[in-house]
């Protein structure tokens, strides 16, 4: 296992800001790591070392098992084994030790004998998608995991057989783009790498690219291009991993040309090799977060083409982080979550720490007992807003200091009485959006959280009672409406807090719904539970990269299925607490920069839903 980033790991001097921004966007460095091109036409068993982080020519590492081209452009890779895969019409997978200069030993087989394929990995698994198995062009999708040894098992088939194509992955999501098939294609496709089943459409490639795409990837970018058919082309086409979309022309080679080998860290992509039609040792690199022009790096040892490459420091690694490991701080700082009021009309505000387990505590009363209340907090005041009394919507907004436990005191009101509402917030300005009076509402209203006073209008959001809001220090995202008396949609929307106007379209959740819980770090938000309009009370969990747009993806599932839930969070760690039916005291957690099934946390003080959330700690205040 790697050891956790110290400050001493990297070179030069670091901020503490700077470790923090490395660490969550996914681009801490792994400094010296190891960056390996292997094979090649006509014939080559060499294998050839750079480091990732410097600049200069590559230098001999070892030699294949056997003499092979065309393996594909990446291969697969954790901290410690480097693995390839195919090429020449083979079978043979073998590996190296990347601290461990020498030959590579055999590890297996394919399932079948396959050239210019196409692997994601993250540390555990590699995931091999297509490949030429002449005579045709294969869409199986087989892997393998890269600390043993032993054959590929099935995975599931991409959306078109293809050879030549790119790969790129994060931690959890393998990408494949591009190839032959035998035209050319500008498909993009995408697999969870810890499932099975078949691949899914993800978008558009800019041009249609084959002759063996190169690709690279950070733990939230993909990078594909330098293909050599239809035309030689230096061009390189960038997509967020997150999420869905088509490919965005960002960066060009300093070569057109194809049949290359990719090697990256999370921040520089290196493109080796390949024929443009003459065959070139040249090796370049960009940055993946900016792209623009390549810049000379160094040469291989020989001129080559349909060579393969790996390293041990992409974007599948993160070096250890998106969940893998507890990030090292939480640069939001708090830890504290608050639930105000419920079902039965309640005033009680219930407690917890949230990077700890175990059953909430009583904080203290809210001014009124009110159901479906909207919440969010700065990193010292918790507010509350809105909500159903026994009787009647109120207008009410109240706040506590999260500081000192006791009751709540009166902030303002809001511009219009309602409940089921959403709340959002960074530490400056909290939103209010959409609710019911019970006529579905598209009210925005906001207040400056530090300072006393009443709502002002902020804009229209879309219409409907809703309780899923998060945030990002800049933007709001908001899901799950119920624009009752019609059906329930799917919609996902956002605003950019600091500024006033009309909500904007951000993309779809999994399925339309209802009633759901929302949590964030500053670059991932996710949703929970929920209701459809059909009446079926749902377990999923669905996550979006806040920054970009686009729709929702598969995260995991809730350990109860259940509506009128609450979200808290620390940037870290996300707790969805409460909901129905019936009404339930179960708390799970999750951990937000990972995906997977959610777990027990503890029990809330009584059997609650629609409780309003806020907490200290949230995606919203990192920055």
């Amino acid at each position: 296992m790697a050891n956790y980033p110290q400050l001493d790991n990297a070179s030069g001097v670091w901020k503490l800001r700077e470790v923090y921004d490395a660490v969550m966007g996914g681009y801490w460095p792994n400094h010296g790591a190891r960056g390996l091109f292997a094979g090649g036409n006509p014939g080559v068993s060499l294998i050839e070392s750079v480091t990732l982080s410097t600049t200069g020519n590559a230098a001999v590492f070892g030699n294949l098992s056997t003499s092979r081209q065309y393996m594909g452009t990446f291969h697969s890779g954790n901290f410690t084994r480097g693995v390839f895969n195919g090429g020449s019409d083979s079978t043979t997978i073998d590996y190296v030790t990347f601290a461990t200069e020498g030959n590579a030993a055999d590890f297996g087989d394919l399932s079948t004998q396959l050239q210019s394929t196409a692997t994601c990995s993250n540390a555990i698994r590699a995931v091999v998608g297509g490949g030429y198995d002449n005579p045709g062009r294969s869409n199986i999708i087989q892997y393998y995991n890269i600390d043993s040894t032993g054959n590929t098992t099935d995975f599931g088939d991409l959306t078109v057989g293809r050879s030549g194509l790119g790969s790129a992955a994060s931690p959890t999501r393998g990408v494949w783009a591009g190839g032959d098939s035998p035209s050319v294609q500008n498909t993009i496709d995408f697999v969870e790498l810890m499932t099975t089943g078949n691949a899914t459409d993800f978008g558009d490639l800019s041009a249609a690219m084959g002759g063996t795409v190169g690709g690279n990837s950070s733990s939230t970018r993909g990078v594909f291009g330098s293909a050599r058919n239809p035309a030689d082309s230096a061009a390189m086409d960038f997509i967020t991993i997150a999420s869905q979309g088509n490919g965005t022309d960002y960066a060009d080679l300093t070569l057109a040309r194809g049949d290359c080998a990719s090697s990256n860290n999370s921040v520089r992509s290196l493109i080796a090799g390949g024929g443009s039609p003459g065959v070139s040792n040249v090796i370049d690199f960009f940055n993946i977060p900016t792209g623009g022009n390549a810049t000379d790096f160094g040469d291989l040892t020989n001129a080559i083409l349909g060579i393969g490459g790996t390293s041990q420091a992409h974007g599948g690694l993160n070096n250890g982080y998106e969940g893998t490991r507890p990030l090292p701080f939480n640069e939001a700082g708090g830890d504290r979550g608050l639930l105000g009021g419920g079902n039965g009309t309640v005033t009680d505000i219930q407690s917890i720490t949230i990077s700890t387990t175990g059953n909430a505590q009583d904080f203290g009363n809210r001014s009124v007992g009110t159901n479906a209340a909207g919440g969010f907090g700065s990193k010292t005041r918790a507010v509350f807003g809105g909500g159903e009394d026994p009787s009647s919507v109120v207008n009410t907004i109240d706040y506590v200091s999260f500081s000192t436990e006791g009751n709540a005191a009166d902030f303002g009101n809001l511009t219009v009485a309602r409940q089921a509402l959403a709340g959002a917030s960074n530490n400056n300005r909290g939103v209010f959006a959409g609710g019911s009076t019970p006529t579905a509402q598209n009210v925005m209203d906001y207040v400056t959280i530090a300072t006393l006073g009443s709502a002002a209008d902020f804009g229209d959001s879309t219409t409907g009672s809703v309780t899923g809001g998060l945030s990002s220090n800049t933007r709001a995202v908001i899901a799950g409406f119920n624009p009752h008396p019609a059906s329930v949609v799917d919609n996902i929307d956002y605003i950019t807090i600091s500024t006033t106007g009309n909500i904007t379209d951000f993309g779809n959740l999994i399925q339309a719904k209802y009633a759901l819980s929302a949590m964030s770090s500053s670059v991932r938000g996710v949703f929970g539970g929920g209701r459809t309009g059909g009446g079926s009370v749902l377990n999923e969990l669905d996550y979006i990269t806040i920054a970009t747009t686009g729709n929702a993806t598969d995260f995991g599932d809730l350990t109860v299925a259940r509506y009128n839930t609450s979200g808290l969070s620390n940037s870290i760690r996300g707790v969805v607490a409460g909901g129905e039916t019936p009404y339930k005291n179960v708390m799970d957690y999750i951990t937000i920069a990972s995906t997977g099934n959610a777990t027990d946390y503890g029990d809330l003080i009584a059997d609650r839903a629609g409780m309003a959330p806020a907490s200290n700690g949230h995606g919203g205040l990192v920055g």
